[in-house]
């Protein structure tokens, strides 16, 4: 009789109270129900894989649970109609990673509707250094320009601009013309914000202590804003009339202490971007912009790629600030 063929899967277990990592063999008898099972070739690090591997935020329902929100990978077989042993397919959102067994493993099952098939473009190693962080930019400037930003607005302000999200929506906007202002706390990495495309770069500092009034000078055409906290309290004070916040994060604290003022005044907009449960139309055009918008040596230069060992690690450095741009996890390496 021949033995099931394994493969290999971070796996964590809640022991004591406290969630422990490991890396395990497993088997396509351990793969929870799905239509299509997807050999896995790359994953990504997220803030929120971040938290979920350290056991932060009771994002996990059960254990054992394997973590890892994006991966993306070939068909291997598929009882859905559209898609075929072979297709190239990419998943973000719907709990995955979270509810659902996710993408630090060679294998997964999924659902149907979790499915975006690879964008003519992009590579398999490509779209996971875009990931949920690249998906979520481009929704941002989606939901923005519904508002009416275009680059005639002015500065566009991008906050958390050297992590994961932050970067892609640096390079993303410079690309498409926009006056990009950049803000982090990492002085060290002003030479790098500038070469995705930022104009300016300013320090987290001007920001993060909140407003010192209701109402301040207006700078901001529209901002994309990876923080909270008192740094969207600041943000949305200094929005140019008309002028909308998309907000992606929650990085400097998940609540906001904001005057009525700035939207009974000036018409300001606060949007929140929700990434994971984005309809097929919008999930499809977010994929084929990025593909066709976004400069791929941009990407190139902001990313690093890390084998499967390395992630409890890298997870750690995330949740501290201390990781730029984008990390490709290569579950085969």
């Amino acid at each position: 009789m021949t033995a099931p063929e394994t493969f290999t899967a971070l796996v964590l277990d809640e022991v004591g109270g406290k969630v422990v990592p490991s890396i395990k063999e497993l088997s396509a008898d351990d793969l929870p129900e799905g239509e299509v099972t997807v050999r896995i070739a790359y994953s990504t690090l997220n803030y929120k894989d971040g938290m979920i591997l350290h056991g932060l935020g009771n994002m996990v329902r059960s254990y054992p649970h394997v973590p890892g929100i994006d991966f993306a990978g070939t068909v291997e077989s598929s009882g859905a109609p559209g898609f075929e042993p072979g297709d190239e397919v990419l998943v973000t959102g719907f709990g995955v990673g979270e509810f659902h067994w996710g993408g630090y493993a060679q294998k997964a099952r999924a659902r149907t509707e979790w499915l975006v098939k690879l964008p003519e473009g992009l590579t398999l190693k490509r779209a996971m250094a875009l990931g949920t962080a690249g998906f979520t930019a481009m929704l941002a400037l989606m939901d923005l320009e519904k508002q009416g930003l275009d680059p005639n607005v002015g500065e566009v302000l991008v906050t958390g601009a050297a992590g994961g999200l932050g970067s892609v929506t640096v390079a993303l906007l410079a690309s498409l013309g926009y006056d990009v202002v950049a803000s982090t706390g990492r002085a060290q990495l002003h030479d790098y914000l500038r070469s995705l495309g930022a104009g300016t770069v300013i320090e987290r500092g001007e920001l993060a202590a909140g407003p010192e009034r209701p109402l301040l000078a207006q700078r901001w055409g529209g901002a994309v804003d990876a923080v909270g906290g008192a740094t969207l309290a600041s943000i949305l004070a200094a929005l140019k009339r008309g002028g909308a916040v998309a907000a992606c994060g929650l990085a400097g604290g998940n609540e906001l202490h904001v005057s009525v003022l700035p939207f009974l005044l000036r018409g300001v907009k606060l949007i929140g971007v929700e990434s994971s449960a984005r309809s097929a139309t919008e999930r499809h055009e977010a994929w084929r912009r990025l593909a066709a918008e976004l400069p791929m040596d941009a990407l190139d230069s902001m990313t690093a790629v890390a084998p499967l060992t390395e992630v409890v690690e890298l997870g750690a450095r995330i949740l501290e600030g201390a990781v730029r741009g984008r990390v490709v996890i290569d579950v085969n390496g």
